[in-house]
């Protein structure tokens, strides 16, 4: 089997590495793709927002299985495209995609089909000015449209969210509307269910840390690290996130039309209240996946193919025990401005069985570069939280770049 794996961070590479595992994979392509998954794909410069591009390559290279990662694609239509085309791909059709790609469309989804979800008004962004003035804090800012894990602020004051909304004016046409939406004070999980549009498997559960500094504090990041499964997560808990919050999802979307398969993501919120959906994203979350993956003793191709042909209903998951720790490091500046060429040191010792992923690298001769915000993922699994913990930041020290930062708690809760 060909497949070709759409995407070039972080999630890609946790993505090329499971698949690589798999015996049916004979020929492994990654478009774009980063040097770190390199020695286990073939990268193909195509953008993901060439979707005309990776049918053209998909077809003349006579792909049998492509696997989208990141959400731009999907928003575009890719699933559409190639399956007009007899292609099998995994991922959501536009339509379906639009549960992340516009908050507005996924709130008023939950908000029809009775999905636990926080009390919220949408707003244009000249309107939000105004009525920062008289709202009762603390409360939530969100665009509608795509803004790579970084389009929500808390605000605790008028000052914050008037500093807020000029940060969200920056992010241009995906900001034009806004939610304000009630903060719901908490503990975050992710959850995520794969589907062929009628059956929904879990697959597993992670912690996701999205402020940039320790404490969960400053602005707001893709993701700084991730303890899987987790914590918060019993087998109770579970039952009641698939009959609250994914089956009325799956059977609402499936009624409105647009039939969702792929990955699902639910970011929820826990508290004394009970539990809320912050989010749905129509796939894997990063780094969430680089924490998950690794856990994961069932063959994924087997897992997309059966999505993909409707019979998940038939499919067991099986899962390593112990728990991850994925500890990302970023650039310098990042989530705002940051230095881009910076030379990393390290990624040539001994890491044992703690895995790197690559984010956002470039490479120079023998040498890689930072790339992007987040640069690396450092993943290890162990029996317990601590065990993972400690391996994770003992690689995490044998690595530096000028600029490198990292949240030294992920886990510490746990």
């Amino acid at each position: 089997m060909k497949v070709l794996v759409v995407g070039s961070g972080g999630r890609e590479h946790a993505l090329v590495w499971k698949i690589a595992q798999s015996p049916s994979v004979k020929k492994l392509y990654c478009a774009p793709g980063n040097p770190g998954m390199a020695s286990l794909a073939t990268l193909v410069p195509i953008p993901v927002d060439n979707i005309e591009g990776l049918l053209q390559f998909a077809e003349s290279e006579a792909i049998d299985l492509t696997v989208v990662g990141p959400e731009i694609p999907l928003s575009m239509g890719i699933v559409d495209r190639f399956e007009e085309k007899g292609l099998r791909i995994f991922g959501p059709s536009k339509s379906a995609s639009q549960i992340e790609s516009s908050k507005i469309f996924s709130k008023r989804l939950m908000l029809k089909y009775g999905v636990p979800t926080a009390s919220a008004e949408v707003v244009t962004r000249g309107e939000a000015y105004r009525r920062i003035r008289s709202m009762d804090y603390p409360v939530v800012l969100k665009v509608d449209g795509l803004a790579a894990g970084k389009g929500v602020v808390i605000a605790r004051d008028e000052q914050e969210a008037a500093a807020g909304l000029n940060l969200i004016k920056e992010m241009g046409d995906a900001s034009s509307d806004i939610i304000i939406e009630q903060f719901l004070e908490g503990v975050e999980a992710s959850f995520f269910v794969v589907t062929d549009g009628v059956h929904a498997v879990p697959m597993g559960t992670a912690q996701d840390h999205k402020a940039v500094n320790n404490g969960n504090t400053g602005p707001n990041t893709g993701g700084m690290g991730v303890v899987s499964p987790s914590p918060q997560m019993t087998p109770a808990l579970e039952a009641e996130i698939m009959s609250k919050v994914i089956e009325p999802t799956l059977r609402g979307m499936a009624k409105d039309g647009m039939p969702y398969k792929g990955v699902l993501y639910a970011g929820l919120i826990l508290s004394d209240q009970g539990m809320s959906v912050l989010e749905f994203n129509a796939r894997w979350g990063d780094p969430e996946v680089q924490a998950l993956l690794p856990r994961l003793k069932t063959d994924w191709v087997d897992v997309m193919l059966a999505s993909i042909e409707g019979r998940l209903n038939q499919v067991s998951i099986d899962w390593a025990g112990g728990s991850s720790v994925c500890v990302v490091l970023a650039s310098g500046g990042y989530p705002g401005a940051y230095q881009k060429g910076e030379k990393i040191s390290g990624l040539d010792g001994d890491f044992g069985d703690t895995l790197v992923f690559h984010a956002g690298t470039a490479q120079q001769g023998a040498e890689y570069l930072t790339q992007g915000g987040r640069v690396l993922g450092i993943t290890a699994v162990g029996e317990t939280v601590s065990l993972s913990r400690q391996q994770a930041y003992s690689a995490v020290k044998k690595i530096s770049f000028p600029g490198m930062h990292y949240r030294s708690d992920i886990g510490a809760e746990s």
